[in-house]
Order: structure tokens, then sequence, then C-alpha cells
């Protein structure tokens, strides 16, 4: 019985399969308008799929329409889908052909063992390991090409420069509905946008997935850290920074280079040593651990690390600050007994849900993730291990849903998944129970009756990218930060020169109290240095002429408000730093 069959409509997994589908009908489509066009790769992403394609003459946007209509004829005739095995021989020899050189190249690259699948739809086929429907008229009506874009061969600038063609599909023309209007607002929020406006970073392709920051979105990054080392600290954590490089043994030791292999960056040094950059922090956490003698007395031990790490994502799923391959983990890990075990994920659920809060999101889900096909350590070790976090769960009494088979190679994991202000979900903070990597790196302490234990390990990020929380701020608060966390709070704006004497002394007191603030003392008129702080997101523009000057009293405008507000200086003195203190902190308290 084919797999299709067993899967039901409305799954996740269903949903890919659609988009799976539709990304071969799109190649298909192409290739019967423009005969020539090579296919290369053509993946699912979130909420859709695309299709890179070689073309002497690249694809337009207005192209779309034309492609979209030929796709619905395909659909419309219901081909269906048809599994083959072939020869390396065979395939290379049909798309050899067929004038298909990036199929070829892909074949070579296939190892000789591995067995070469096509998925045929009616007359056309492609290499593709699937699974895909049963026929193309499953997909239905609830898709869309939404863009095109550059994208070169295999994600190298010094190959060809191919044309991706993007799609959005979706299980009915209602889900697709919704889904457009939710992109057409999320369009106006996208943090890539904001950030130019409000110059906060930008990426180019000399680093594909990784960020330039630039001073205020540095500014920003900063004040993230700084808000969860305080957190942390109040928590009893203690924090360490380990190496960005470690020797290939270690990552083999630990499962890595096996399980997570594919996603690493690695090098060769001088010395002929293969090093790896990391991509998780875990194996040097267990190092750290290692240094000195540990005692039942002294667990649990609570050991946080802003870590860097890379991982490797292809180009195509690269999406400014959401999807990098270079960023900055808030992580942590903590070593204690399997009897600590409840108390302790208690203590990080308590901990996560109150950090949300504080940055206004209280519409958070769990997800409750098992044991995955690729994974390290015995089933026993996997049966404890989950035991452990249900139990933990249970003691919270906060609600889950189970996400089967997508728990981490080493350990059950839970995810926290974000409901941002205009309903799109973003997982961001994990927890994750390990009974496997301390025993795999020989991480030991003494128990109560004087023998060598293995230590759990409890592997916890919070906001978990940093990179990409600040993105997620972003785009929740359509770049409208909280006061408190605003790179640039105010600008003094002055009408005419005859108060910059005034706005010097308005702007002194307050860098005096802590606030971060500029002066506009340009030769513009004032509707113009409003409108343009206003583009750049500034909570507060304190507009300053010579009528306030006379009367020593500041006109503010609020972002986002029409309304202009007469206040003393002292007064607005003491609004503002209130709203300039963090959550939680001692003196706003």
């Amino acid at each position: 019985m084919n797999k299709e069959l067993l899967i039901n409509r409305e799954s996740e997994e269903e949903l890919d399969i659609i988009r799976h589908d539709c990304a071969h009908v799109l190649a298909e489509a192409v290739q019967s308008l423009y005969p020539g066009t090579q296919v290369t790769i053509g993946p699912t992403i979130e909420n859709g799929f695309y299709y890179d394609f070689f073309r002497e003459k690249p694809f337009t946007s207005d192209d779309l329409i034309v492609i979209e209509k030929k796709m619905r004829e395909i659909v419309n005739k219901g081909e269906n889908f048809k599994r083959e095995v072939w020869t390396q021989k065979k395939a290379i020899d049909y798309f050899s052909k067929k004038g298909e050189t990036y199929k070829v190249e892909l074949i070579n690259d296939i190892p000789e063992a591995e067995e070469i699948t096509i998925y045929k739809q009616g007359g056309w086929l492609d290499l593709c390991r699937g699974p895909h429907g049963l026929s193309t008229k499953d997909i239905g009506e609830g898709f869309k090409l939404t863009k095109v874009a550059g994208a070169y061969w295999r994600g190298d600038s010094s190959k060809t420069m191919l044309t991706r063609i993007y799609g959005t599909a979706w299980r009915n023309k209602k889900e697709l509905k919704e889904y457009l209007v939710r992109l057409e607002e999320a369009e106006k929020r996208d943090h890539r946008k904001l950030g130019k406006e409000m110059d906060l970073f930008h990426l180019q392709e000399e680093a594909p997935g990784a960020v330039f920051w630039h001073p205020k979105g540095w500014y920003l990054f900063q004040s993230l850290i700084n808000y969860m080392r305080k957190r942390q600290e109040d928590a009893g954590y203690v924090e360490t920074n380990t190496p960005d490089l470690l020797d290939r043994s270690l990552w083999e030791k630990s499962g890595h280079w096996e399980k997570f292999g594919e996603n690493m960056f690695t090098t060769e040094a001088k010395e002929e040593r293969v090093f790896a950059i990391k991509p998780m922090n875990c194996p040097g956490a267990v190092e750290i651990y290692k240094q000195g003698l540990k005692s039942y007395r002294d667990l649990p031990l609570r050991m946080a690390e802003f870590g860097k790490v890379h991982r490797y994502e292809p180009s195509g799923a690269l999406h400014g600050l959401m999807r990098v391959r270079a960023f900055t983990q808030d992580d942590a890990h903590i070593f204690c007994t399997e009897d600590q075990i409840t108390s302790e994920s208690k203590i990080v659920c308590d901990l996560i849900l109150s950090i949300y809060k504080d940055f206004g999101f209280e519409n958070v889900r769990i997800n409750y993730s098992d044991r995955p096909i690729t994974r390290v350590g015995s089933d026993e070790i996997w049966d404890k291990a989950e035991k452990a976090l249900i139990n933990a769960m249970e003691a919270t009494g906060l609600e889950y849903s189970l996400n089967p088979g997508d728990g981490a190679f080493y350990g059950p994991k839970l995810e926290f998944v974000l409901r941002d202000a205009i309903g799109r979900d973003w997982q961001c903070g994990t927890l994750q129970v390990d009974l496997n990597l301390p025993g795999r790196l020989n991480a030991t302490y003494i128990g109560e009756d004087g023998q060598k234990k293995t230590p759990v390990m409890l592997h916890r990020a919070l906001f978990g990218s940093l990179e990409r929380f600040a993105g997620i701020l972003i785009e929740h608060y359509a770049g409208h930060l909280p006061f408190w966390l605003s790179p640039l709070q105010i600008v003094i704006a002055t009408i005419t020169s005859d108060s910059d004497n005034y706005a010097d002394d308005i702007f002194q007191q307050l860098r005096n109290k802590g606030l971060r603030v500029e002066k506009d003392v340009r030769n513009e008129k004032i509707g113009y240095k409003i409108r343009e702080h206003s583009t750049a997101k500034i909570p507060v523009i304190m507009v300053i002429g010579k009528k306030e000057a006379e009367n020593k009293t500041v006109s503010v405008r609020r972002l986002g408000s029409e309304k202009t507000e007469t206040f003393k200086i002292d007064e607005i003195l003491k609004v503002l730093f209130r709203e300039s203190l963090p959550p939680n902190s001692k003196e706003q308290s």
C-alpha cells in the first residue's frame, strides 16, 4: 500500500505532500511552456515550495500568471504519481539525452549504494526521494505562485545564477485566502524592510545567512542579552563560554558527527586535523562540567552560554533574521540527578513563560516531541527520558500537544510556540531531557552512596536564536518596539535655530537619566523631521521651538499618534525614565 493512503488530509505531513506535489506540477508546467528549460531542485519550505530553473532568459513576475494557469490544467487532468527505482546509469543516460546537466551532476553525487528514485506524473518525471500523493487532482485549488528571485546553483556565488519561482499551497481555497491576507499584513511588518528603515542590520551575498548588525541593531541585540543575563543570574545560573572550533573527535563521541554532520561546517587546518565550527554548544558545556570532581551536593548545576553557532541551511531556506546559518543561542545546560528532573523542568517552564510575558507574548503553546527515527541511545534510556519529561509536564499543570517523532537526536523535548500580533506561530524556546550525551562524554558525579553516577543533562534555550527572536519582535510590534527596548528612544527636533541651546540643555538632562536620545537641529521643516523619525520608528519625538524655550517645556509626540502634548521637562523625565526600565527591574518594582 502506498504511504500516501495512510495519511490524514488534515495532518501537517499531508500538507507537506501537497506542497511537494505542487513543486513537481510547477516544474512540469514550466518545461511544457518553455522547452529547453532545465529544472534543478524544488523542495518544500515553510508555507509553500519553490523550484530553481536554468533558462537563458530568466523568468519574471509577468510569467507567473501563464505558468499558474498551466499548473491548474495539469492538476485538473488528475495525473497519477508513480514511483520508480532506476540504476545510476539509466538515470544519467536519460537526463543527459534531455540536456539536463544539473540533474546529471546531482546523480553523480549520489553514492553508488544508494537507490535512485524517480517520480512520474503523466508523461513528465523528475529525480526525487518523495513521498508524493496519489494524483495531481488531490492538490486541489489552494495554491498560488507568489514571486521570482535569483538563486545561485547550490548556493555558490561562483556558480550559475538560476531563477527561483516560489509558490504557496494549502488544503483548500479558504486556507489559501486566509494565508494571503496574513501575507499582506506580514509584508507590511517584514523585519527586513523595517530593519532597513530603522537602520538596524543588513545582509549581503558575501556572508550568506549571517548578519551585519548596525549600531542601533547591535544595541537591540545586546539589550536582549543583558535582559536574559539578569533573569538567569536571578535564577541561579552561572555563565560560561566555549570554543567555536572543536576537533572532529569530540563531535564523533557526542554523536553529532553521525547524526547531525550534514548540517555542520567543517574545515581542515594546516596540521591536517579536521575541525567543525560548533552547530551546538552542548559538548563544550559537558567539557566544562568535567573539570574537577562533582558531588551530588553540587547539583543541580545551571550553566548558561550565549553561544554563537553555525549550521548549514539551504540557500533557498534563508530568510533575513528568521532563518540564518550563523546565530547566537541563549543556551543553558542543567546538570542534575534523575530525582531533580521534574523540579528543574518546572523551574524552566515558569521562567520561560514569565520572560515571554515581559516581551508581550501571552499566547504560548507547548509541544512535546518524543524519539525521532535518527537518534542515539538505547530504547531503555529513551523510555526513561520520555517518562521523566512527561512527569515534569504533568507536575507543572501546563497543557501540551504531542508532536510525535520530532525530538532531538539525543532526547525528548518541549517546544514553546509563541503567537504574534497577526496570528502567526513561532517556535522559540526548547527544553530537552538528555540521558545520552553525558555518558557518551564520560561526565560523572559522586552520589550519596559514594559511587560514580552519570548526571542528567537538561538542554534549555529561552529566546532560542537571538537573531530570530529580534526579527520576531520587530514584526510583532511592526517596528514599534517597547520604549525600554528601542535602540534610540527619543529624538529632539528643533523648529528653528533659536532653540538650539535649549535643545542642548534638554538633551543633556535626558542623557543624564540614561535615556537614549539624539538631536535633530538640521535646517529642515519640522514636518519633514517628524515624518523621517516616524518612519525610523522612534518612540518619542520632542519638538522644541521658540515657545517651548521661553516656557521651559517640551512638546511630545508619540509614535503612532497624531496628538502632541506639552510637558514640563521634569514631568516627562519621570514618565520616560519609568518606561525605560526593563520589566522585572528592581527600580520599576
